[in-house]
């Protein structure tokens, strides 16, 4: 008996509004006409097939969800709640409605994951293949933003995770892609992968704290600045000079780099630091904490390394090695 394929309905079948309306069914959403800023802040990413994923390796459903937090992380690095998203996405002919309601699947898991509470959808005709644009809106109480101190030359840098694995994961997907490739459709077999699930975890499918503003708030623990790491490290800190108007001192031995990712990089020659440092892909978030508060965030926020510290503009944003030496934080 041959296997039944699945069903494909094509949008010509049923309209880009009938389609929307059909992907908000059953979700707990609905389509809201305008998405309001309000007093709160905005944040806008554009992701394009062939330049931010490859769906050879990237799951539709685990690419909304990534999607979802690579907009969402502006909004927890600024120390607001997420609290609007908006999604209009780009469909080319190669797509029918079953693959978008896949990918909506994972929006939908990623907005109620981190609460929120309006979403829009809109979707369009594309010629370059998927295109996913978002916007997402945060609020901050008075409260909250009334404790929040000037940032200062001694405050301390703290990151939500290890860096450098999601660029390792995504090496090991790419190598088996052109394996795949030279080997032939007809030809390739199934790579086990079994040893790296956890840079590709990293990859495909990250995580942010959705509870991360809640657990600094009870322990008194306002950021005097934050930024989002998703483009390797030396981008993100190189931003939060930018930002503070500090420079910033980095410590090489202070990095979480995980023992999986220095075994990928041994495996292909790479050197694991750089891949921590410019890698990208890691949807980290990036915190600066007051010196004097040191021993209290140590203890009560275990999930945040202190990788360095922010110093006088003049130094600069630097990585420092174990014997002193201070290297210049350079974005490839």
């Amino acid at each position: 008996m041959a296997e039944q394929k699945p069903q494909r309905t094509e949008f010509s079948q049923i309209g880009h509004r009938a389609a929307v309306a059909r992907l908000f069914e059953g979700s707990g959403y609905t389509n809201s006409p305008e998405i309001k800023i309000a007093d709160g802040i905005a944040s806008h990413k554009l992701m394009a097939q062939g330049v931010d994923f490859d769906l050879v390796y990237n799951p539709l459903k685990h690419l909304g969800y990534k999607a979802v937090l690579n907009v969402l992380g502006e909004i927890y690095a600024a120390f607001h709640r997420p609290r609007a998203l908006s999604l209009a996405v780009g469909v080319s002919s190669h797509f029918a409605f079953e693959d978008i309601a896949e990918l909506w699947g994972g929006v939908l898991a990623a907005a109620k994951e981190h609460g929120i509470k309006e979403l829009h959808l809109d979707l369009f005709p594309s010629i370059n293949g998927l295109q996913i644009s978002l916007m997402a809106t945060g609020t901050q109480s008075r409260t909250v933003a009334s404790k929040i101190p000037a940032a200062s030359s001694k405050d301390l840098i703290c990151l939500s995770g290890n860096v450098g694995a999601a660029y390792m994961g995504q090496h090991v997907l790419e190598r088996e892609k052109g394996a795949f490739l030279a080997a032939g459709e007809e030809n390739a077999k199934q790579p086990d992968l079994s040893k790296y699930k956890y840079l590709l975890s990293q990859y495909l499918c990250p995580e942010l704290p959705a509870n991360v503003i809640d657990r600094f708030t009870k322990g008194g623990f306002y950021p005097t600045a934050g930024v989002f790491d998703c483009r390797g490290l030396a981008e993100a800190v190189n931003s939060l000079c930018e930002k503070t108007g500090f420079g910033a001192k980095l410590y090489l031995d202070r990095l979480p780099i995980a023992s999986e990712t220095f075994e990928m990089a041994a495996e292909v020659n790479i050197d694991a630091v750089t891949a921590a440092i410019n890698g990208g892909d890691d949807y980290r978030l990036i915190y600066t904490i007051p010196l004097s508060r040191y021993e209290e965030f140590k203890r009560e926020i275990q999930t945040f390394d202190v990788i360095g510290h922010l110093a006088h503009s003049d130094v600069g944003s630097v990585l420092v090695t174990p014997d002193g030496a201070e290297l210049p934080l350079k974005e490839i």
